[in-house]
């Protein structure tokens, strides 16, 4: 890939973004893309996924022709993220991109799909209806993305997709993107053959310093725990839990002591989690209380901190969860709470991941990386603090 081979107005967004390469896999699926080749692209969290696409599609949308690419997420969020970075893109060049998501006005979407957007993003859910309601002309669609595919073929998402690509043109390309893409690789060569695998996962050194560690502590103390992380000057993290009714009780316990947080759940109305992820990224919460919903593709720049409140129930949930830090080189630090219940859960995952996983202890209103001395005594060495835990 090299920039020269952008249109003007791609150039120049380049240049303003003041990019100086690509990152690995914009690198290696540019030409491809740029050839209409179907590809499987596969690299770590925060390695740039939505730009390796966007950047060769938008290169050669053609102004005025309406849905030339369809991009599908797996969430709301990763929708309107999708389209926040796409519109950045576009600048200068006098196309435009609509966001098709549940849970947002329908007749609005059709009064904007009049207005010809040239890309398109959105929800499988909506945009079947959409396209059953033909206000999508599903057979102009030159392309069609899966961001985070391997959530979008999973129940009902999978349904969904599969009646979608039948309303598409089969010589439309098809693209398809993940961290964890390679797991799913037997469903998608039941609805696709002949894909181009482009897997960079052993090669990217995108992923920052992330440390991982964990807390020792039982159910009925967790909400303690979080209090006194939230207490810390330097936290401002995600926290993820596995169960929206644990989540909902954490949050009233942590408003009751006045503490700064905000939820993000799949039953909330658009307008909240909008909100809610507004206040998280202006700092307004420094808490974002949330499930799996937020561990795909949410992007929050120089976030410092993700805690797990329960270990995650898989290692691509981990992963994911984990990738909101780290992110472009960036560091961060991983905290998992462990009961003695799932405490060799949690040391499985990490094994199965190839990733150092340590215990560490709040005390004082500090995170250490050795057991305090809890006692005065001159005697004992004083516990070390943890290295780059804490932003400056």
């Amino acid at each position: 890939m090299n920039n020269q081979e952008f249109v003007p107005f791609l150039q120049k967004n380049w240049e303003t973004a003041g990019f100086q390469k690509p990152a690995l896999i914009q690198a290696s699926v540019f030409e491809p893309i740029t050839e209409g080749k179907h590809l499987v692209g596969i690299a770590p969290t925060g390695s740039g996924k939505t730009l390796a696409y966007l950047l060769p599609l938008i290169n050669k949308l053609e102004a005025g022709k309406a849905s030339q690419v369809l991009v599908l997420t797996s969430s709301q969020e990763l929708a309107m993220q999708v389209v926040e970075v796409a519109r950045k893109w576009l600048a200068g060049s006098g196309m435009k991109v609509q966001a098709l998501i549940g849970g947002a006005n329908v007749k609005r979407q059709h009064e904007a799909l009049k207005k010809k957007p040239e890309l398109l993003v959105g929800t499988p859910g909506r945009v079947l209806e959409l396209i059953s309601a033909k206000k999508i002309k599903a057979p102009a669609i030159k392309t069609l993305v899966f961001d985070e595919v391997d959530q979008l073929v999973q129940g009902q998402s999978f349904q969904l997709i599969q009646k979608i690509l039948k309303t598409t043109d089969n010589e439309a390309q098809r693209l398809y993107f993940s961290a964890t893409a390679d797991v799913v690789l037997d469903e998608l060569n039941t609805i696709e053959s002949d894909l181009l695998v482009v897997d960079v996962t052993k090669e990217d050194d995108s992923q920052g310093d992330v440390q991982h560690f964990y807390i020792e502590t039982n159910d009925r103390k967790k909400v303690d725990q979080m209090r006194r992380l939230l207490n810390m000057p330097a936290f401002w993290g995600m926290i993820f839990f596995n169960q929206l009714s644990d989540m909902g009780s954490a949050e009233e316990k942590l408003l009751f002591h006045q503490l700064p947080v905000a939820s993000l759940a799949s039953d909330q109305s658009k307008i909240l989690r909008k909100n809610a992820i507004e206040q998280f990224k202006k700092h307004q919460v420094l808490g974002l209380l949330t499930t799996d919903l937020a561990s795909r593709g949410l992007d929050i720049e120089s976030l410092p901190f993700v805690v797990n409140a329960d270990v995650p129930l898989s290692e691509e949930s981990y992963l994911h969860r984990a990738g909101r830090v780290g992110r472009m080189g960036e560091t961060g630090v991983v905290i998992t709470f462990v009961t003695p219940a799932d405490k060799a859960d949690l040391l499985k995952i990490a094994k199965k991941l190839e990733l150092p996983v340590a215990p560490i202890y709040l005390f004082g209103g500090e995170l250490l990386t050795e057991e305090p001395v809890r006692q005065a005594d001159p005697k004992k060495k004083k516990s070390k603090k943890s290295k780059g835990k804490r932003r400056k």
